[in-house]
């Protein structure tokens, strides 16, 4: 029985875990699941925005997503443990809404043209069919919007993550809460995972599913992963005036926002190179009032009226080559996956994700979706695929 240690407890570690050791007929893996803080104060899992599209401009993101959702509408059912009851994130899917100014009405369309290629479910709006269906919006200043028209989403990211560590402990995955300080490597293989008490989890197959701790966790093997942690604010407020049919909006400005029960939740991408990796997880309170009101109040005019009620901070685990996952081994190394870099993208891509790593350890390949685009060869051969909706 082959020893799997997966470093990471997050959404992605813990649905690598589940599909690893999903199928009964299939070899059995003895499976430990490495993770420093059980209550997930930290983690990008819990602190996620947790919204789901398929308004990329790349097919593998499209496909992993069309797969995610899939996923998530049956997810009660699949992740259901023994006689519980079955699991609920909360899945609705009032759909995203692009906002295009004239200057981006080229790389809409092009965007537009990629994901109808792959039976997304989307409509481009004029701003006469915009103000029509969203009478709350102001058009000022667009020349075309982009409507997900079902399959898009938000849901419960914390009861995710706990939906997939749940399942995976009932097939015998082990969570240990230790910190993983270092890797022993051996040749072109890691043996064995270091951890904060000294002992040594020993393991023929290792996986970094760190999130934004995971460019360490590369280079204890001697491996450049060009993945950091940025942090991002998100802030809550309400509104005297209710927004009937509101979608996640993405603004010209690349501001975003969508309805939390009887409020709203907002941000924006946090740049490439702005903090430190692991900088604290401070709100950034100023932005908020210098920036992202501001705009918001322009965009929708009953917003000169909200009162903000919360903040929070998270990191994003920014892939700073080209905003997209890095996904199973790198040429040095035998038995060291990655799982990495998803850019915002983890909560939504974690079900394709995980299948996909379990599948690459289980047979040596991929056996559904083709996620090799994904691969490190794209970054030692610098070639980047760059994903152009990031928010």
């Amino acid at each position: 029985m082959r020893r799997v240690a997966i470093i990471g407890g997050g959404a992605i570690g813990s649905a690598i875990a589940y599909f690893l050791g999903a199928d009964p007929t299939g070899e059995a893996f003895d499976i430990t699941v490495v993770e420093r803080d059980f209550s997930y104060r930290q983690a990008s899992s819990a602190l996620s925005a947790s919204s789901i599209r398929q308004q990329f401009s790349t097919a593998i993101n499209i496909e992993m997503s069309l797969y995610g959702i899939d996923f998530f509408r049956t997810l009660g059912e699949t992740l259901r443990v023994g006689d519980d009851d079955a699991p609920d994130i909360g899945l609705v899917e009032p759909g995203y809404l692009y906002l295009a100014s004239p200057a981006d009405v080229d790389v809409l369309r092009e965007n537009h043209a990629t994901q109808k290629a792959h039976v997304v479910d989307v409509a481009l709006l004029t701003p006469d069919e915009l103000k029509a269906r969203f009478p709350w919006l102001s058009t000022e200043g667009i020349a075309l919007a982009s409507l997900g028209l079902s399959g898009e989403g938000w849901y419960d990211g914390y009861s995710l993550l706990q939906a997939f560590r749940k399942k995976a402990v009932s097939q015998g995955v082990r969570y240990v809460q230790a910190q993983a300080t270092g890797l022993q490597r051996e040749g072109r293989r890691v043996t064995g995972v270091q951890l904060d008490g000294g002992d040594t989890l020993h393991a023929d197959i290792v996986v970094n599913a760190a999130g934004a701790w995971a460019a360490p966790v590369a280079r204890w093997a001697g491996i450049a992963l060009p993945v950091h942690g940025r942090r991002r604010s998100v802030f809550s407020f309400s509104c005297p005036s209710t927004l009937p049919g509101c979608p996640l909006v993405i603004d010209t400005s690349g501001i975003w926002l969508r309805p939390e029960g009887r409020q709203f939740i907002c941000g924006f991408a946090p740049p490439e190179d702005r903090d430190p990796d692991d900088a604290p997880l401070e709100v950034d309170h100023e932005a908020f009032e210098n920036f992202i009101w501001p705009a918001l109040a322009e965009r929708i005019p009953a917003f000169e009226a909200v009162r903000m009620t919360g903040a929070w901070a998270g990191y994003y685990e920014m892939n700073v080559f080209d905003h997209n996952a890095i996904l199973g081994l790198h040429p040095d190394c035998d038995n060291l996956y990655f799982a990495n870099g998803f850019s915002g993208h983890g909560l939504q891509q974690c079900p394709a994700a995980g299948r996909g790593i379990a599948e690459l350890i289980h047979f040596g390949g991929y056996r559904s979706l083709d996620l090799s685009p994904l691969s490190f060869a794209r970054i030692l051969e610098n070639r980047p695929l760059r994903e152009k909706n990031i928010i």
